[in-house]
């Protein structure tokens, strides 16, 4: 059977987690490194795999992103649903990308609105009315606040789905304060909103009582998201509790889109899947000795709470 006929919106739920992009010393693709990465996260539970903001996609021109899309696709569909992050600067280019997310297999898009431009609501619906024409597969809708921009309106939000349907729309909802966000966003929905937990996994045991369907953290700790994951899905809350305590700590590290760069290709190099921590330049945050040293104290102490 074809692997891409067999992942639908039912599939996305669970841990998927967004890949690190692992680059060779001349900054190109490390293929062999980046298949070896999918393989990974999918031998230790994940659910699936997403390219998004923290695959480095801003940092990529138009051709690499597709070259980029349609190497996860290639490896990843055979393990299970992979979602593609296609936010442009421009309706036009995020249509080009949900096209050639869809011709090449993926199960569903992801979509930031642009992030060099504050627009108003019309102008966002109609961006994200753009995308939804151009595709017959869902978007999920990425409130990427937390990094860029201003927070989406829930009532936008909402009407998109009252337009699309819950088949067609999800949320990944990052928009500070997140519980609160996330539960007002539920409430305009009807509860028909699929949401997904989009902060790394720090707030993914609230997220969870508030009714999400699965999280989009980073690579680097998918044991431990798993773990967690499991452990809220079986109401173990002493579980639960012991390996988030750890796990938010980590995270709470990661302060900016380059900060989860760092933190999370150090950790992925130091579980030997990963052979250099090399991001695309120019960055605003580099792992000093005492954050390195911090995060790999808490690191340990993640991995023996999921023992």
């Amino acid at each position: 059977m074809d692997p891409k006929s067999i992942h639908t919106v039912q599939s996305l739920r669970g841990v998927l987690p967004v890949f690190q992009t692992p680059w060779l010393e001349d900054e190109s693709l490390d293929r062999h490194t980046l298949e070896r990465e999918i393989h990974w996260l999918h031998d230790h539970g994940a659910n699936g795999i997403v390219m998004a903001m923290v695959s480095e996609i801003l940092r990529l021109s138009s051709e690499e992103r597709e070259q980029l899309a349609e190497t996860c696709l290639n490896i990843g569909l055979t393990r299970g649903p992979v979602i593609i992050s296609v936010g442009a600067e421009s309706s036009k280019v995020a249509e080009r990308f949900a096209r050639h997310a869809e011709t090449h297999g993926a199960t569903a898009i992801m979509a930031i609105p642009p992030v060099s431009i504050s627009i108003g609501d019309e102008e966002l619906l109609a961006y994200y009315r753009r995308i939804l024409a151009s595709v017959a597969i869902p978007l999920i809708v990425q409130d990427a606040s937390g990094y860029v921009g201003r927070p989406m309106p829930i009532r936008m939000q909402a009407q998109l789905l009252d337009e699309y349907g819950p088949e067609r729309v999800l949320y990944k909802p990052e928009a500070s304060p997140i519980g609160p966000k996330l539960s007002e966003l539920r409430d305009a929905t009807r509860g028909q909103a699929r949401v997904f937990e989009g902060t790394g996994g720090i707030a993914l045991v609230d997220s969870f009582q508030r009714g999400i369907v699965g999280t989009m953290p980073g690579a680097d700790l998918i044991v431990a998201l798993v773990a967690l994951w499991r452990a809220l899905e079986t109401q173990d809350t002493a579980r639960a509790d012991l390996i988030h305590g750890p796990l938010a700590a980590i995270i709470s590290l990661q302060t900016s889109l380059d900060a989860f760069l760092a933190v999370e290709k150090h950790l992925l190099q130091r579980q030997g899947i990963f052979q250099n921590t090399r991001i695309r330049g120019p960055v605003g945050f580099r792992l000093d000795p005492e954050t390195r040293r911090e995060a790999d104290r808490l690191f340990d102490r993640l991995t023996e709470a999921c023992r």
